[in-house]
This record gives structure tokens, sequence and C-alpha cells, in this order.
């Protein structure tokens, strides 16, 4: 497997697209998955944009994963019903032309955050209805719509929608897995791993913790390696599947809250399992005890900036550690 980054975890550097594959060239990443372009950025992909792209990929042997896929055909503030084929046609024509077989999607939503927000089972028909009139799309171009692990689904979710497609692994639907991603959506990372494996086709390798407070649970990304995220047996996983996977760091700033005290809101995750909410908890009591020693703390999105480049370098190291179990 192949080690890379997100576009997204140098977003503060304000790198264009091709600077940003020269900076992983120079740090020793292997490819660069894009999270997606700018407006003004996305004037200036023509034919021959995307050939230097390719081109500059091609001779540093960088894999190139794309972006700007959208999988919920609702705005996400007015939840009124939008067409999301056109998007995903024009990131499916140039991924394509890269050479590039993903296109990572994340619509972005919050929706279980927001009481106002239509029910799961809506977004998900309202999705496979709107997904099917795609598979044929998607399929002449060669490219798969990988579903970001983000705030919307489960992976218990995620499932159904593949089987409302009536889509198999390995075709014209799958997910991207950010591995801390997961625990914001009340999921044990490896055993969500575990259950959503055959669908993976790109990666967000990002490690984190859970906390416990007054309000809730609190999670956040940490450096790859210093936090709970069990990142050595997800990649173990991973590297058992038939086909190669590209692990993509993707690592920001931040804090995310959940409510879960909030009867609500707890009701919004029908398949959080017993089992799983123990491993939670475990994993909230490891998150604790090291932030105790000093050795995992948050960093805040005000900070992000000044700390994002030499960070990013590190987790490329220590990825390759792991990969290479030398940790």
């Amino acid at each position: 497997m192949r080690i890379g980054i997100d576009s997204y975890a140098i977003l503060p550097l304000g790198k264009a697209p091709l600077d940003t594959l020269c900076w992983a060239a120079a740090h020793g990443a292997e490819g660069v998955q894009f999270s997606g372009l700018n407006a003004e950025e996305m004037r200036l992909v023509d034919d021959a944009y995307l050939q230097d792209l390719a081109g500059f990929a091609s001779d540093h042997d960088l894999y190139l994963e794309w972006g700007g896929g959208q999988h919920i055909p609702m705005d996400m503030q007015t939840w009124r019903k939008k067409d999301i084929m056109e998007p995903n046609r024009r990131a499916a024509v140039q991924a394509a032309r890269l050479g590039a077989r993903v296109v990572r999607s994340c619509s972005g939503g919050l929706m279980r955050w927001q009481e106002d927000s239509p029910d799961t089972a809506t977004f998900l028909r309202e999705m496979a209805a709107a997904l099917r009139e795609q598979r044929t799309m998607l399929q002449d171009h060669g490219v798969v719509l990988a579903i970001e692990t983000h705030f919307e689904f489960t992976t218990f979710e995620l499932l159904r929608l593949f089987d409302m497609c009536d889509a198999h692994p390995g075709e014209w639907l799958g997910v991207c897995l950010d591995t801390m991603n997961l625990l914001t959506m009340l999921e044990d990372p490896a055993a969500a791993t575990r259950r959503i494996l055959p669908w993976v086709a790109c990666t967000h390798i990002k490690d984190g913790g859970i906390l416990l407070t007054g309000e809730g649970l609190t999670t956040f990304p940490a450096p790859v390696g210093e936090g709970i995220v069990d990142l050595r047996g997800i990649i173990s996983l991973l590297a058992d599947r038939p086909d190669a996977v590209h692990l993509s760091i993707e690592d920001h700033g931040g804090e995310f809250h959940l409510p879960i005290f909030d009867e609500r809101f707890r009701a919004e995750f029908p398949d959080l399992s017993l089992q799983e909410f123990v491993a939670l908890c475990r994993l909230t009591f490891l998150t604790a005890r090291r932030m105790r020693a000093g050795t995992l703390k948050t960093t805040s999105r005000q900070d992000w900036p000044q700390v994002c480049e030499e960070r990013i370098k590190r987790d490329i190291a220590a990825l390759r550690a792991i990969t290479a179990g030398d940790v």
C-alpha cells in the first residue's frame, strides 16, 4: 500500500493542485487525493490542466485520486432537492482524464445535529434513487464514487444504501474510509472497518481521540500514531484485501461534540450496539490516560495553519513506520 496525503491536510499552505503534487513528491508522499477544488481553481481546469497534473504524477510515480463528488441530492441548508448528476459527471470526466479510478464524495452534512433535518430513512431513499441513475455514467468513465465516512451516515447505513442501489464491491460505488470520523459517528474504527471492508475504495488515514465530558462525547484528530485509533489493525485489514488501497493522510485541527446525553440525539444511532458502545467507552479511558500523561492533546482549528506542514511531514514518517511494522 502506498502512502500519500489528502490535499485538505495542507490546505492552509494555499497551494494549487500542481504545487500540492510538488509538495508531496518533495516530502516522501507517494500520491495525492484531491478533496475538491475551490471555485477559482475549477475555472482553470481544462484538458491541458488535467494533462499537466497527470504528467507530473506519472513522471514522479505518484497516485492520483480525485474529489468533487456528491451523494446527497438535497441542499444541505434548505433540504430542497438538487441535481447531483452533473457535478458527479464533471468529476468523473476529470478523474478519467487524469487516469484516476476514484472520485471521493462528501456532501458535508451534519444532519443528526440539526433538529429540522429529514430523517435518515428519507436521505437513504433519496440518495438511492439519485445514485441508481448514475451507475452507467460512472461505469462508462471507469470510476468509483467513494462516499466518505463523514458525519452523515454510519457504516450500517452505507451498507443499506449499497443494497438499495443493487451495487456490489469494486464496481461503481464504494467508501472513502476516514478512520477518525468513525468515532464521531459512534462507531469503533476497527469494527466499522471490518463491516465496510470490501467497499473501501480509498482512505483518509487519521488518528484521533474521544473524551467523555459533562456535555457528552468530544472527538478530535491527532497526529498519526499518537491517538487511540487502531491504525495498525485497520491497515492490516486493508492489506489483506485482494486489491491495493492507497493510504491518504488527512489530518487537521478541531473538535466535534456529540450530545449523547440528549435522548433525541441518541435515537439517531439505532444501530449502536452495547458491545460497540463499551468499546467506545474503553477508547475514552485510553484517550484520557494519554492526555493526562501529556502524550496526546487537541489542536484548535485556529492553530492548525501554523503547525500543519510539520505535522503532515511527521504523519507521513509515522504512517510509514506503522506499515513497516517498526512500531
